[in-house]
C-alpha cells in the first residue's frame, strides 16, 4: 500500500513537472521568435524596427503584468484551463495579423502579442501551488525560462533559412510548430488532481481573491510585501542588466568566442539553482523554509558585493566573476518564484493564492525592465561597459543586503506575533 501511494505520487510528479515545463517552453514558441529576425533595412521614426518590435512587445507584456494582480489572483480553479487557451489564441492570432499587415502597419500587433502572455506565468503555476511538491515543480516550470528562448529561436531561424519563410510570417508558423506541443502541455495540465488533504493540510487551501481579500492581505504584510517587491525589482532589472549588456561586456575586455562564453557563464548557474531550490521539498517546516529565503536573498547580494570587489580589485576572471554574478543574481531571482510566496502562504496560513504577491512583483519588476531597456536602446552616452556592470552590481547588491535586513526583521516580529 505504502509502495503504491509513492509510486502514484512519483507519477505525478513526473506528469506536473513535464506539464509544466512543455506549456510554459510553448508559450515562448509565441514571444520569442520575431528576435531571431533581423528585420533589416527596416526603420521607423529613425529608429531600428527590430528594436521597436522588441519594446512594443515588452509594454503589452508589462500591462499585462498589472492585469494579472487581478485576473490572475481571481482566477477560479475550473477556468484555469479556458482562461488559457485563450489568452494563447490571442497571442497567435496577433501573430497572424502582424504577417498580414505590411510593415510598419504591424507593429501594433507585437504589442498585443505580448499583451496576452504575461499572465500565463500565474495560469500555469496556480495548477501547482499550494502543493508539498510545488518548489520541485516550480523549477522544472522555470527550467524552461533557461532554454526556451534559444529552442524557439532556432525553430524560427531554421523556418527563414530552410524553408524560406518570410521574416513577417515566421514567428506565426513558430507557433503553428509549437501548437501541439501546447496542446499537449495544456491537456496534461487540466487532468492533473486538485490538491489533496495532505497537500492542503502541509501548504493551506489555495483559493481565489477578490478585492476585498486582496486589500486584507496588503494592509495585514505592507511592510513586508514592500520590501519583498523591491528586492524582486532589483533582481529583475540586475537580470536584463547581465542579460542585455553581456555581448558588450565581453567585448569591451577583449573576449574573442562571445557565444562560447555565454553558454559557460550560464548552465553551471542553471545546474546549481535548480538542485538547491528544488531541494527545498526535504523542508517539511514551513517557517524554516520561508525564512531560509531570507538567507538565500541576502547571501545572493553578499556574493555579488564580495564577487565584485574581487573582480575590480583583479583577483579573480572576468569568467568566474560573471558565473558568480548570475548565480548571486538567479538564486533568489528563482526562489521567489517557486519558493518564498509559497511558503509565506503556508506558513501563515492564509486562504489565498501566489498569484497576486507574484503579479505585484512582476508589475514593479517589468516596468524596471522596461526602463532598462529604454535606457539601453536610446541612451547615446558612451560607457565603459566594465565599469558601468562593475558600478550597477555594486549598488545592487548593497540595495538587496538591506532590504533583505529589512525584511527578515519584519517578519521575524510577524512571526513573534503569529506564536503570540
Amino acid at each position: 500500500m505504502q509502495l503504491s501511494k509513492k509510486n502514484t505520487e512519483i507519477s505525478f510528479i513526473i506528469k506536473a513537472a513535464c506539464a509544466v515545463f512543455i506549456t510554459y517552453l510553448s508559450m515562448y514558441a509565441f514571444r520569442k521568435p520575431f528576435t531571431a529576425a533581423q528585420y533589416s533595412n527596416l526603420m521607423l521614426w529613425g529608429v531600428d524596427y527590430k528594436i521597436l518590435l522588441i519594446i512594443a512587445q515588452l509594454i503589452g507584456y508589462t500591462i499585462s503584468k498589472y492585469f494579472g494582480i487581478k485576473i490572475i489572483s481571481e482566477l477560479a480553479a475550473n477556468k484555469r484551463t479556458v482562461t488559457l487557451i485563450i489568452l494563447m489564441a490571442v497571442s497567435w492570432i496577433s501573430l497572424l495579423f502582424f504577417g498580414l499587415v505590411p510593415a510598419p502597419y504591424n507593429l501594433p500587433f507585437i504589442f498585443l502579442n505580448g499583451l496576452p502572455l504575461g499572465m500565463i506565468w500565474g495560469v500555469v503555476f496556480s495548477y501547482i501551488e499550494g502543493r508539498r511538491h510545488t518548489e520541485l515543480l516550480g523549477v522544472a516550470m522555470a527550467s524552461s525560462f533557461i532554454i526556451s528562448s534559444g529552442i524557439v529561436k532556432g525553430v524560427g531561424s531554421y523556418l527563414m533559412l530552410n524553408l524560406q519563410v518570410p521574416e513577417m510570417w515566421m514567428p506565426f508558423f513558430t507557433g503553428l510548430v509549437f501548437l501541439p506541443v501546447l496542446f499537449l502541455g495544456v491537456y496534461l495540465l487540466h487532468s492533473l488532481s486538485a490538491p489533496n488533504e495532505e497537500d492542503i493540510h502541509a501548504r493551506t487551501e489555495r483559493k481565489p481573491m477578490d478585492i476585498h481579500e486582496r486589500k486584507a492581505f496588503f494592509k495585514r504584510f505592507a511592510p513586508g510585501i514592500i520590501f519583498s517587491v523591491l528586492i524582486y525589482v532589483c533582481l529583475t532589472v540586475f537580470r536584463d542588466l547581465r542579460d542585455n549588456f553581456a555581448v558588450e561586456f565581453w567585448n569591451s575586455i577583449g573576449m574573442k568566442n562571445i557565444p562560447t562564453m555565454l553558454v559557460v557563464s550560464e548552465v553551471p548557474i542553471a545546474i546549481l539553482v535548480i538542485i538547491i531550490i528544488g531541494s527545498m521539498i526535504f523542508i517539511k517546516n514551513n517557517k524554516n523554509a520561508f525564512f531560509i529565503n531570507f538567507l538565500i536573498v541576502f547571501m545572493g547580494g553578499l556574493l555579488l558585493f564580495l564577487s565584485t570587489i574581487l573582480f575590480y580589485n583583479q583577483l579573480i576572471t572576468p569568467t568566474l566573476w560573471m558565473i558568480i554574478v548570475g548565480f548571486s543574481m538567479y538564486l533568489p531571482y528563482i526562489a521567489f518564484h517557486a519558493l518564498f510566496f509559497e511558503r509565506w502562504i503556508a506558513y501563515f496560513k492564509i486562504k489565498s493564492n501566489i498569484g497576486f504577491l507574484m503579479y505585484v512583483a512582476d508589475a514593479a519588476g517589468y516596468l524596471g525592465s522596461t526602463l532598462v531597456l529604454l535606457f539601453k536602446n536610446f541612451n547615446n552616452t558612451q560607457y565603459s561597459w566594465v565599469t558601468f556592470f562593475t558600478f550597477s552590481a555594486i549598488i545592487t547588491s548593497v540595495i538587496i543586503i538591506i532590504l533583505s535586513i529589512a525584511n527578515y526583521l519584519y517578519f521575524k516580529k510577524q512571526d513573534q506575533l503569529q506564536i503570540a
